[in-house]
């Protein structure tokens, strides 16, 4: 056979996926024997492959596959009780079946493997001495009935063997008996599937990958295109041209969003092969072992899921292999004897959170210091003045292990270092925390998608550049380029709210840096972008600041793959290259980050940074007077500052356009009933104000920005939010303490709500 026919291409889809299922199923039928419909359905899945090889030729495969029906025919009848034996042998058919499958689709035939030393396992285990008399199987299967298709087949006789057909009988000569059967089960899944024409089968088509990723950078086109024209749109005034643009940048949004859902794969898909591996492992270390799993409905790109399989699969083979202890042991600390893995998955923040959780015996960081002294990784003085935090995360650097001896399953100092740089080259972080006979904790943030990605444009040696907002934490503007940086040991520092934030220049990192201009101790302003980089943060010293925009990550050749600070490039619009910057790689090559236990600096950093788990970030801002208020700042989108004479009038309401919308203007203080505020908000349009400009604080909602106008910005907090005053009037909710003055809590939700709508417009 030079091609696989269409036929044949669906019974390798259809059975692909009937094995991943059969994985699942064993495995929990092993916890409980007595599932007698999990057993019918696996009995049914089997019997499905079977029919259908004998049909399409394949002997081989329906040979082994003929062997395993008896056998769960006997077990779906109550004659056999499932155990370890029996289960093993049933994996490794479905083992047989996967590498037959793969096979036929590779050489189109069915290899020249011999399964015949396995079929005669098989038909041992069926030769076992039923637990019950026959009188009994009949009983039960009275109790527990099948459904006619699995009915039929029982009826077939049970031979301890399959005696494949002889040289004369051709596969066209046994096709009708096989036929016969299927359209058996025709009969009887005829009617369900008239009355249920939206069954999943009905609306689902299965298209190739490769048209998906030809229809995605096709939309990456159109979305160059859309920023192109929105850049254009910037310095028009046509309003039917500004209408036609607008409409474009919704449609191609829509588009855009569509398209990568069709991208999107369930996580459940890669966790399917989990618990098979939990109880591989399990049975090789001779420990008992349960995985639970949240989440498998989180969905995430189908390149970022293929990234992550290997990271995750170490990580689980080695929770069970050193975080779950002995059975002997967990017995002696009072734990049961049966370990448990829990993994979840869930949406937050744009990202994709993993976790992965074990109540073994955990990371005790004494044990890691001393090992890491053992292996020169580190000095005794560095161990003794290292937190524990830092020795744990010691687990990450290269050739690092515990083991105290090589196995097939861990311990060969490759691993963990591996995880951690697979999962930052897509974006990504990993945490590791541990409690010593408690267990351990690791997350995992990945992005969502690689294809389209919103990031900030910045300027630095008349270049622009990209960074993934993903990495993104903060913007500072300091007027005076040397307020608040010290030189450590000949490292500029910046204090940060009191903690120490290390910082490199984008301008010296890429030898672009202007004739004339210095780092630090001049007078000029500087714009730092900071930035988390694996599990450290760094600020990175910037000419010029510009926007965010969706860009279309376009990879580098070959030639420049190598250049560890660039993880790709993209089309401005207007259709100038810009290149996105690698923050991780950035970040080492300025030393502001090393995969090193070795470097002071980043110990200072850390420290001063101190434990914020349980601490918010707040935007703080001044309203009329004296007037203090403070929002979080995750559900700020941007600050903005317009000039004055572009407020303009719609509806009644003041309006700006910003980024190719309309964005409705809410003067904060007006809305909050402050009559000063109202009184000063008429008189904007009249020129009675002082400054030339106004702050904006940018809000998403409903999927549209809304401008909360505020006197003035003033600074961004990270500290315990503790309310101590309840809510006195509508749109606050309650008043702490912040920087050591009394501030006033905002409910941005219930503000921008009531002020949204048409009966109330509110002038700036």
């Amino acid at each position: 056979m030079d091609q696989i026919d269409e036929v044949t291409k669906e019974f390798l889809l259809e059975s692909y996926e009937n094995l991943d299922q059969l994985d699942r199923d064993f495995v929990s039928l092993e916890s409980d024997p007595t599932a007698r419909d999990k057993i019918t359905t696996i009995f049914r899945t089997i019997h499905t492959i079977k029919g259908t090889c004998g049909c399409l030729g394949f002997r081989k495969l329906e040979s082994i596959t003929h062997v395993g029906e008896n056998l769960l025919s006997r077990l779906r009848d109550g004659e056999l009780q499932i155990d370890t034996e029996i289960t093993t042998g049933l994996l490794r058919l479905v083992d047989a079946i996967r590498e037959i499958l793969g096979s036929i689709e590779s050489t189109h035939t069915e290899g020249d493997k011999d399964y015949s030393a396995f079929r005669e396992r098989l038909v041992r285990l069926n030769e076992r001495p039923s637990i019950v008399a026959p009188s009994e199987t009949v009983s039960a299967s009275a109790v527990h009935p099948v459904d006619p298709p699995v009915a039929v087949a029982a009826a077939l006789p049970l031979e301890p063997a399959y005696e494949p057909p002889h040289d004369d009988a051709s596969p066209t000569a046994r096709a009708p008996d096989r036929r016969e059967l299927n359209r058996d089960e025709a009969c009887y899944d005829g009617p369900e599937r008239r009355a249920n024409p939206e069954s999943v089968a009905g609306n689902a088509i299965r298209v190739d990958v490769g048209l998906l990723d030809k229809v995605m950078n096709l939309v990456g086109e159109l979305v160059l295109a859309r920023n192109q024209v929105l850049q254009f749109t910037a310095t028009q005034k046509d309003a039917s041209f500004l209408r036609t643009s607008q409409r474009l940048n919704l449609i191609t949004t829509e588009l855009q969003e569509g398209v990568m859902k069709t991208r999107m794969q369930p996580i459940g898909n890669l966790w399917n092969k989990f618990p098979r591996i939990v109880r591989d492992v399990a049975n090789n270390c001779h420990k008992k072992v349960r995985i639970e799993m949240e989440g498998r409905d989180t969905e995430l790109d189908k390149t970022i899921l293929e990234a992550i399989k290997d990271p995750l699969t170490h990580v689980i083979r080695n929770s069970v292999d050193h975080g779950i202890e002995a059975p002997e042991a967990r017995q002696k600390r009072g734990k049961p004897e049966e370990g448990l893995i829990a993994m979840r998955a869930f949406h937050e923040g744009g990202q994709v959170n993993i976790e992965v959780t074990d109540d073994g015996k955990g990371i005790d960081p004494e044990i890691i210091k001393r090992k890491a002294v053992e292996k020169g990784l580190l000095s005794p003085d560095q161990a003794a003045r290292m937190g524990e935090r830092e020795a744990i995360n010691l687990i990450f650097l290269p050739g690092f292990s515990t083991a105290e001896k090589v196995t097939n399953v861990s311990g060969r100092g490759v691993g963990m270092d591996v995880v951690r740089t697979n999962v930052e080259k897509i974006g990504g972080t990993v945490d590791v925390q541990s409690r010593v006979h408690e267990g351990t904790t690791l997350r995992i943030k990945i992005p969502l998608t690689l294809a389209i990605i919103p990031a900030l444009v910045v300027t630095s040696g008349g270049e622009r550049f990209a960074i993934p907002q993903v990495s993104l934490l903060e913007l500072v503007r300091l007027d005076d380029r040397g307020a608040g940086i010290e030189l450590i040991n000949g490292t500029p520092l910046y204090r940060l709210r009191g903690n120490l934030l290390p910082l490199a220049y984008l301008n010296r990192e890429l030898k672009i840096e202007k004739l004339g201009t210095s780092e630090a101790g001049t007078k000029e302003s500087a714009n730092i972008v900071v930035l988390r980089g694996g599990d450290r943060q760094f600020g990175l010293v910037v000419d010029h600041i510009n926007d965010t925009e969706e860009i279309v990550v376009k990879p580098l050749g070959k030639q420049l793959k190598g250049i560890t600070v660039f993880a790709g490039a993209t089309i401005m619009g207007d259709g100038k290259v810009a290149l996105i910057l690698d923050v991780l790689g950035l970040a080492q090559k300025a030393n502001v980050i090393s995969n090193s236990s070795e470097g002071g600096l980043h110990s200072a950093a850390e420290n001063a940074r101190g434990d914020a788990a349980d601490q918010q970030t707040l935007l703080l801002f001044q309203l009329k007077g004296d007037q203090r208020m403070a929002i979080p700042l995750s559900v700020v989108a941007r600050l903005e500052e317009f000039p004055r004479k572009s407020l303009e009038n719609a509806g009644g309401r003041a309006v700006v356009q910003y980024r190719g919308q309309i964005m409705p203007i809410i003067h904060l203080a007006a809305a909050l009933g402050d009559g000063r505020a109202k009184a000063g908000a008429r008189g904007l349009k009249k020129g009675q104000g002082k400054s030339e400009t106004i702050q904006v604080v940018v809000y998403t909602h409903e999927n549209q920005n809304v401008g909360l106008r505020v006197e003035r910005i003033l600074d961004i907090v990270q500290q315990r939010l503790n309310v101590q005053t309840a809510a006195c009037r509508p749109g606050i909710l309650g008043t702490a303490i912040i920087k050591e003055r009394v501030t006033e809590l905002l409910d941005v939700q219930a503000v921008v709500r009531n002020a949204m709508q048409p009966a109330k417009p509110l002038a700036a």
